[in-house]
């Protein structure tokens, strides 16, 4: 953290619940890298964020040494490139694993929102299956790229399935990936910047709640 006023060399502005924040915490904390965290105001868009991202004008955003780094997948990359000789690496050095991460991680955030992982699960468990090797992770021993896309969305695959009462992820038809999910979640550097699901029901309680007010 940043002291006596300074800036923070690194700085992400974004919200505590969104998970394309969540994954860029995790990968500095994977990398041993401390940030600021900047919290976009609820319902506006700040000053701040707007002259960052003009493009898009969405979080996060990575500022390092206040030069903005946009669009989560692109922010993980260049943590992993920039801060190469610290932690494990986050991408696979081979091109071809690299290029498989890629698709899938793509795959995640075209496809899986909780209910659309109940009818893609199967591709998810193959992809796992393949990309782990009968390792703990997509990334093999340690956790990589392509867990950090799709760990990112877990905290509000529970909160669903506190709000719903029904499970998102089958562990009868897909233990694998149920499994590394647990393993994710219990990971020392996801721990510290997962929100706990009580919080994240709160959030979409109160968001329903301003939802309803405004129409």
């Amino acid at each position: 953290m940043a002291s006596n006023g300074e800036a923070a060399a690194v700085q992400v502005i974004a919200g505590w619940a969104c998970p394309y924040a969540i994954r860029v915490f995790a990968a500095l904390k994977l990398k041993g890298v401390e940030y600021e965290f900047l919290q976009e105001p609820a319902g506006r868009k700040s000053e701040l964020l707007l002259k960052s991202n003009p493009v898009y004008k969405k979080i996060p955003v990575l500022l390092h040494h206040g030069t903005p780094i946009c669009e989560s997948m692109i922010i993980i990359q260049y943590i992993d490139e920039v801060w190469a000789s610290s932690g494990t690496a986050i991408l696979p050095a081979e091109p071809y694993a690299r290029a498989v991460e890629r698709f899938w991680a793509q795959y995640v955030d075209d496809k899986a929102s909780p209910r659309e992982t109940r009818t893609k699960q199967q591709h998810l468990e193959e992809a796992f299956v393949k990309c782990s090797q009968g390792k703990h992770y997509f990334g093999g021993d340690n956790i990589g790229f392509l867990d950090v896309v799709l760990g990112s969305h877990l905290g509000w695959f529970k909160a669903v399935e506190k709000i719903a009462g029904t499970k998102v992820l089958n562990e009868a038809k897909y233990p694998e990936i149920t499994a590394w999910a647990d393993r994710f979640c219990a990971h020392h550097a996801v721990k510290e910047v997962m929100p706990e699901t009580d919080r994240h029901v709160e959030f979409s309680a109160n968001s329903a709640v301003k939802a309803k007010a405004s129409n």
